[in-house]
């Protein structure tokens, strides 16, 4: 039975992978998190009294707790998911996406390094540093083309740009000190316990009370979406078949605009709140100001991990569009949980737009 030592497992990404990996009872889980605003134990709930799974509250940042971690536990695979993610919020306070994906990064793969570098050359064989990136560090793509694992990098936004350093710092680890590492860059997430800043959740809980539905722009930027669940098999192909110091594009072959979401997510509130009073729901569409540089495409080239790994995504748009919906709609507990906080579903990074 493997140790997962998982960054950011109350997050969104990381949350629905310990829940799949704790379903099959092959293995064990230290969940290492520091429960910022997106951070949210209700969505481990079902596993909190799980033997195999254990909650530890801390910063990556903290590199001797991160340390005595490591020395407490016999751990197979990091995965390190905890992230600062959202591109408005870089914009307001880019400072806190140097320190957690940045240096918060460092001071993790430091902590590996020191857990592996004096043991024993099994420990080292078996060992796994992954590292759960974007497709934003390659920036924009225009009406063709699809990034690939060469792509150069080309990051827009103190998001991005924070996730590239921090890709960057994980190759060197490897090509420096040996350690053993993998890199996924995937394409935009979307499915259950997603916190509701991020497009599809804010729609739905936008287009439930009856507001406006905010479109950046002609609403014509392009992104391929990726069901999470989807994503998690292939974090857990890349560990298990992975060649070490490779990195792994991971898409979801759903090309959509963004114009093109929120509609088919409308639709959808239309079929399943016959009731609603604010059916058509695409009613509420309304183009707000663009953000502050705003790719326009990403599309991933994922052949890499299915010819080698023999993964591909399970969920169509469609299908994973309406699971989507389905779990937001019967678990407005959660979501009502989480928008307790100190965000509102305001729109963040105005001030700085306001300055271009």
């Amino acid at each position: 039975m493997k140790t997962f030592f998982v960054t950011g497992g109350a997050g969104f990404i990381g949350g629905n992978f310990i829940l799949n990996l704790l379903k099959e009872g092959q293995a064990k889980v230290i969940n290492y998190d520091k429960l910022t605003y997106a951070g949210n134990l209700d969505t481990l709930s079902s596993v909190e009294d799980d033997p195999n799974y254990e909650f530890v509250k801390g910063d990556i940042c903290d590199r001797d707790i991160l340390c005595k971690l490591f020395e407490s536990y016999d751990i197979d695979y990091v995965v390190h998911f905890a992230a600062e993610s959202h591109v408005d919020r870089s914009i307001e306070t880019p400072g806190e996406f140097i320190r957690t994906n940045v240096v918060g990064t460092f001071e993790l793969l430091e902590a590996a390094r020191g857990y592996v570098a004096p043991k024993n050359l099994d420990r080292h064989k078996n060992f796994r540093f992954l590292h759960v990136s974007t497709d934003e560090v390659y920036g924009s793509l225009g009406k063709t083309g699809l990034f690939t694992e060469e792509t150069p990098y080309a990051p827009n936004s103190p998001y991005a740009a924070s996730k590239a350093s921090s890709d960057h710092l994980v190759r060197a680890y490897h090509k420096t000190f040996g350690l053993p590492v993998l890199t996924t860059n995937c394409s935009n997430n979307y499915g259950p316990y997603q916190f509701p800043e991020k497009l599809l959740p804010l729609m739905i809980q936008k287009a439930l009370n009856g507001e406006h539905l905010p479109v950046y722009g002609d609403g014509q930027q392009v992104r391929d979406w990726l069901f999470v669940e989807d994503h998690c098999r292939a974090i857990l192909q890349v560990l298990e078949k992975g060649e070490v110091g490779q990195v792994y594009n991971i898409g979801g072959h759903n090309e959509k605009t963004n114009l093109d979401v929120v509609h088919s997510l409308c639709q959808i509130l239309d079929e399943m709140l016959p009731d609603s009073p604010h059916r058509p729901h695409k009613k509420l569409i309304q183009n707000v100001a663009d953000r502050p540089g705003h790719d326009r495409r990403y599309a991933i080239d994922a052949s890499k991990i299915q010819n080698q790994l023999g993964w591909k995504p399970q969920e169509s748009f469609e299908t994973g569009l309406r699971k989507t919906v389905r779990w937001y709609l019967d678990n407005k507990n959660w979501t009502d949980r989480v928008m307790s906080g100190a965000y509102k579903g305001e729109r963040l990074g105005l001030e700085k737009l306001k300055e271009h």
